[in-house]
């Protein structure tokens, strides 16, 4: 309860145009406090769906200390299961990914059926009630082929106007006819809130990322105050005829700051490769044009993603410990694309690839910094980090809505 009272206080105290406090990167109270109110509250990207495109296909993952296994059922539905045996609380699925008929607990070897029903319990007595003993479900939506999943154990937060906002902008690229061509896990060394705060702006870009503005732009709304007049009429050529094909381009509006969509061209070329040619030949869905910008799709507390006319790249950050985060990075291509025909798999993956481990390292300095003594926050640009304060605002109002305080936002004036 101290650790608690002692973050409201600096949630309510801080500046608003001012990093976090110290313990709010660095204090294992802080950060179970984090999973707790954010990680098991919240919708969360679990990872394309098209992973699991078949009947007792799934995957495994953990949410903080809580381990999941999300598999398709006999019924083509897929579903989100607490990765915990109903006996005494075995991991039932080992692998990060497997196919199998049934949910076999490797401990005492009882037997979940795909809709997790107990179907077997070895000695147990005859009067004992299976149906007394389904594994535990949480919360899974799945929209435009992206599955999502919530921890809560009541009724979790509206997931309706996500889809209704975010369909229209993934259904051109179809990606429940994708596959994953490849895929990277990297642990790092750094808060998952450095991680956020890392993607949410392009203040880094210019002297780190050399691979990825070969083709992308750092601005992505017309009114960045940097923007030049030569992207500013790219935006409103191509948003005209992104309209006239019917494709949604603007900006969604949620007014908590929780999601965000935008379709966005170029700087050059075509697609996120290092000549700025697609990565596939083989488009998505039934898309002809492989000039379609790059369909961003951000999703707090642990997402974002570039759809493209080629190929998607989608990004999952989860909490591992204070200090660690464990960001997956798929790459989908069409489903009929063939590896060595359609796309080199270097040549897809090389901007990122370059990207995510220059990323892991700028969190891993602004971490060690954080830890010295001499750490206070410091100031936000007003001109290019917008979207680290809007990501700490939506983190600050969240926070101090589940720990009692305002729902409303309430920090110290600038």
């Amino acid at each position: 309860m101290e650790s608690r009272t002692r973050m409201l206080e600096l949630l309510q105290t801080r500046r608003r145009d001012y990093s976090l406090p110290q313990p709010f990167y660095v204090d294992p109270e802080f950060f179970r406090i984090d999973v707790e109110h954010i990680f098991a509250t919240q919708w969360l990207l679990g990872g394309p769906a098209c992973q699991i495109p078949k009947a007792g296909n799934y995957f495994t993952f953990n949410i903080g200390s809580t381990p999941l296994v999300v598999v398709r059922g006999k019924d083509k539905v897929i579903r989100a299961f607490h990765n915990t045996c109903r006996h005494r609380g075995s991991r039932i699925c080992t692998k990060e990914k497997g196919t199998s008929a049934r949910l076999l607990c490797p401990y005492h070897q009882w037997t979940y059926d795909l809709d997790g029903r107990l179907i077997f319990a070895g000695n147990m007595g005859q009067d004992f009630d299976l149906s007394q003993f389904p594994l535990k479900q949480a919360h899974c939506e799945t929209v435009g082929g992206l599955l999502f999943v919530n921890l809560s154990r009541g009724t979790p937060p509206d997931f309706e106007q996500f889809r209704r906002d975010v369909a229209p902008y993934l259904a051109p690229h179809q990606l429940e006819r994708s596959k994953v061509a490849y895929q990277s896990d990297i642990v790092e060394k750094g808060n998952w809130k450095l991680t956020m705060e890392n993607n949410r702006e392009c203040y880094h870009c210019n002297a780190n990322h050399p691979e990825l503005l070969r083709t992308l732009s750092e601005f992505d709304a017309a009114d960045d105050p940097r923007i030049s007049p030569e992207f500013a009429a790219r935006l409103i050529e191509k948003g005209e005829k992104w309209d006239a094909l019917g494709l949604p381009n603007r900006p969604t509006n949620d007014p908590h700051k929780r999601y965000r969509a935008v379709r966005l061209p170029f700087e050059h070329g075509l697609s996120m490769t290092m000549d700025g040619k697609p990565g596939c030949r083989r488009l998505l869905g039934a898309i002809s044009d492989p000039d379609l910008g790059s369909l961003r799709l951000l999703n707090l507390p642990n997402s974002w993603n570039h759809l493209q006319g080629d190929h998607v790249v989608c990004f999952r950050a989860l909490p591992v410990g204070p200090q660690a985060t464990l960001v997956t990075t798929w790459w989908l291509v069409h489903e009929e694309a063939k590896e060595g025909v359609d796309y080199d798999v270097e040549h897809l993956t090389h901007v990122w690839v370059a990207t995510n481990d220059q990323d892991r390292r700028v969190v891993e300095e602004n971490q060690a910094g954080i830890n010295s003594m001499a750490y206070e926050p410091g100031p936000y640009s007003p001109t290019i980090e917008f979207g680290v304060q809007s990501f700490i605002d939506w983190y600050t109002e969240e926070m101090q809505s589940q720990l009692g305080g305002s729902g409303r936002l309430r920090v110290a004036a600038g």
